[in-house]
């Protein structure tokens, strides 16, 4: 089955009628969750289920479950988790273990309700100019150990039968604007940007799937990453990432112009399928029009990546819970 090229979302706890019909003609390869679409497990057990039979295939569904500000999953019914940042702060010594342990226990709870993806880890460095909404959500400053961290962050998810997301490539930890709201400009040379930025990228550039930044690297090229040729011509080369590229929310305002042109604008640049949230349904339907059905390409690596899907491992989460405790000095969280 030729999967569309897009990632479409859901209104609330449950599909429309409209969002059905939609769904069934577009086939999108996935769907992301947000709050709005969390209530209880059986609610979001039969949203997942809903979302796969109108999609016609075992779309892949993810969700942005990081821990801290950025999770969708919260207490009372799940586990919340400290600011990533902060977790590894505390873990010291001891952070890639913790980290591996964290994310297995959070592909845990999303795998018992039906979802099988997680937009992470996020291995953007951290920095002394770092924007606020993105620094607390970094795992540390030094390449090498975000790498480390990345790495067991991924295998925690990938032993827990969720795909992880790598993110942003090229790396937005520079970035001194939130993208939701403008674009930010990194002015670092391609030297700097290779020895440090895209180091944790490459280092991960096995993983099955990994989402672009909206960022301008001028001293490479004055597009954005997600919509320039260049800048995915270096992701896909001297990154060395050949598996699934989605676009980073294609809706934020840091990207100009009308969604339709910006979905064939990135799929034209190099991205395998367009990432296209909170909005209206004509608008998610004009998206999926223009962007339409994955290239040969896209498609070899779609189906790579939902071969990388495995049934979770069998571990005991109370163990875990107490190992990761143990760790952290007895308060699991961090």
């Amino acid at each position: 089955m030729r999967f569309g090229a897009t990632i479409l979302d859901a209104e609330g706890l449950v599909l429309t009628a409209e969002e059905k019909a939609l769904f069934r003609a577009v086939r999108p390869f996935g769907f992301i969750l947000f709050a709005r679409n969390i209530d209880t497990p059986d609610q979001v057990r039969a949203l997942c289920a809903d979302l796969r039979e109108a999609a016609g295939h075992d779309a892949v569904i993810t969700v942005d479950q990081e821990g801290g500000r950025v999770q969708r999953l919260r207490a009372p019914v799940w586990t919340d988790w400290t600011a990533p940042l902060d977790f590894v702060r505390a873990a010291g010594d001891a952070a890639p273990e913790a980290m591996y342990l964290r994310f297995r226990l959070i592909a845990a709870e999303l795998w018992g309700v039906g979802i099988d993806s997680n937009c992470a880890p996020m291995v953007d460095l951290a920095g002394p100019d770092t924007h606020p909404f993105l620094r607390n959500r970094c795992y540390g400053e030094d390449a090498g150990d975000v790498a480390r961290l990345g790495r067991a962050a991924a295998d925690g998810m990938l032993d827990g039968g969720v795909l992880p997301v790598v993110k942003h490539m090229p790396g937005h930890g520079r970035a001194t604007m939130d993208s939701h709201f403008d674009l930010p400009l990194v002015e670092a040379t391609h030297d700097a940007l290779a020895a440090h930025d895209f180091s944790p990228f490459k280092a991960l550039n096995d993983l099955p799937m990994g989402m672009t930044a909206h960022l301008v690297y001028d001293a490479i090229d004055t597009r954005p990453a997600t919509l320039s040729p260049v800048m995915m011509h270096l992701i896909r080369n001297e990154i060395g990432f050949d598996n699934l590229i989605m676009t980073d929310d294609i809706s934020m305002k840091a990207l100009a112009g009308d969604v339709d042109q910006i979905a064939r604008d990135a799929l034209g640049a190099g991205c395998d399928v367009v990432l296209y949230c909170n909005a209206p349904l004509a608008d998610r339907a004009r998206v999926a029009e223009a962007a339409g059905e994955m290239t040969d390409a896209a498609q070899t690596r779609a189906e790579r990546a939902i071969a990388a899907r495995r049934a979770p491992d069998d571990i005991d989460i109370s163990a875990l819970t107490a190992k990761l405790a143990t760790l952290l000095g007895g308060d699991m969280h961090g």
